[in-house]
């Protein structure tokens, strides 16, 4: 006789495989791209810091790699604004 809260699935874990693919949905969601546009604008601001502070210590090296993260960033801002498109023309509704 075994007693168990919740439903178990093959790994033991109690409804982690559930839990997953919701995260993985809201993933793609129009909150969640929305959620991770605001966290790329937050991001700006540290690397607007490490660029600023990388001038004034007049290092090179922290300066490129302070560019190469603005970079990374506008690139995956880019993507997610590209994907809200994608959901805004796949509503039939939206016109």
């Amino acid at each position: 006789m075994t007693s168990t809260i919740g439903k178990l699935d093959t790994t033991g874990n109690a409804g982690s495989a559930g839990k997953a693919a919701q995260l993985k949905g809201f993933k793609h969601s129009k909150p969640g791209l929305l959620l991770g546009v605001g966290g790329s604008a937050f991001g700006a601001f540290g690397i607007v810091k490490d660029i600023r502070k990388a001038r004034s210590e007049g290092d090179t090296l922290k300066l490129v790699n302070a560019a190469v993260g603005a970079l990374a960033l506008l690139t995956s801002t880019a993507l997610l604004i590209r994907e809200l498109r994608r959901l805004g023309s796949d509503d039939i509704l939206a016109g």
